[in-house]
Parts: C-alpha cells; sequence; structure tokens
C-alpha cells in the first residue's frame, strides 16, 4: 500500500469510530429513564430533546459514519475508475481535518446544549433563553467547518475530473 493510499485510512477508521459512537448513543437514547427524560424535554419533536434525538444522533452516523466513509471511498477508487490522479493531496487532508472537526463539534454542540438546556427545562425554565443565546454562534462555527471539508472534497473531487494530466498508475 502506497503511503498516499494510506492517507485514506483514517477516513475508514474515523468512519468506524463515529458508527460507534452513533450506535452507542442509540443505544443509550432508548433505555426507559433516560428515553423518558428525553421525551420530557422535547425529544425528538422539538425544545431541547431535539437537539439529542434526532440532531446530534443522526450527523454522527450520517456525516461521521456515511459521509467520511463516502469520501475516503471517493479518494479511493476515483483515480482507478477515470485514470487520473487526484488533484490535489492537501486537499484530500483538508477534507478530511474540517469534516471531523466540524463533525464532532457539532455533535458535541447538540449533545452539551441539549443536556444544559433539558437541565434547565424542569429546574430554571427562565434561564433557557440565556443558555440558548450561545447556542447560534457555537453551532454556526461548528457547521462552517464542517462545510470547509465538504467544499475541499467537491472542489477537489471536479478538478481532479476536469484535469487532463497526470494520469493515475495507482489510487491517489
Amino acid at each position: 500500500m502506497s503511503a498516499q493510499s494510506n492517507c485514506l485510512t483514517k477516513f475508514l477508521v474515523l468512519s468506524a469510530v463515529s458508527f460507534c459512537i452513533g450506535t452507542l448513543h442509540g443505544m443509550l437514547q432508548v433505555m426507559p429513564p433516560i428515553r423518558r427524560w428525553l421525551d420530557s424535554i422535547g425529544s425528538p419533536y422539538g425544545g431541547p430533546g431535539h437537539m439529542i434525538d434526532p440532531l446530534a444522533h443522526a450527523h454522527m452516523n450520517l456525516v461521521g459514519g456515511v459521509v467520511l466513509l463516502a469520501m475516503g471511498v471517493t479518494y479511493y477508487l476515483l483515480p482507478i475508475l477515470t485514470q487520473k490522479a487526484i488533484y490535489s493531496g492537501r486537499l484530500i487532508s483538508w477534507t478530511f481535518w474540517f469534516t471531523v472537526a466540524g463533525a464532532y463539534a457539532f455533535y458535541a454542540a447538540q449533545l452539551v446544549f441539549g443536556i444544559w438546556e433539558g437541565v434547565l427545562m424542569h429546574s430554571a425554565p427562565a434561564q433557557i433563553v440565556e443558555a440558548h443565546r450561545y447556542y447560534g454562534p457555537v453551532v454556526a462555527v461548528s457547521s462552517t467547518v464542517m462545510a470547509a471539508g465538504f467544499f475541499c472534497y467537491l472542489i477537489n473531487v471536479g478538478l481532479t475530473l476536469r484535469s487532463r494530466a497526470g494520469i493515475a498508475t495507482s489510487p491517489i
């Protein structure tokens, strides 16, 4: 395995880790005491519970699991299928790190704010507005970082498909 294709291993490893986290999250959220608490704070239809189930749970599985896997597979197969070298190794790295940082920050933000606001809903409902004012900026930053990873991926794939030079003899 070449050093370049070896760099794709991190996509597969983090995809598996994300599926593991998402699966554990899913198992925990259906346990009766946790499910009752989530339902009492609005899960899955609104309120703080919505941040935990389905937002955090879904994003960990879909972005952390499925999207990272798809990105890694694309970067591996694209040179084989098109006989073109990937446009930029640096963009592969940026794709990975921005997507992972954004997805995990988004997941953490949904959990933290969901739990925090859920606790406040039962103990000090008037303070929810104060706590929630931080939610928008935190989620905006994490989402923007995640989107930067998506854009690096799309740009790299697009430029690879457009390129004429750099016939690939092996993946990446």
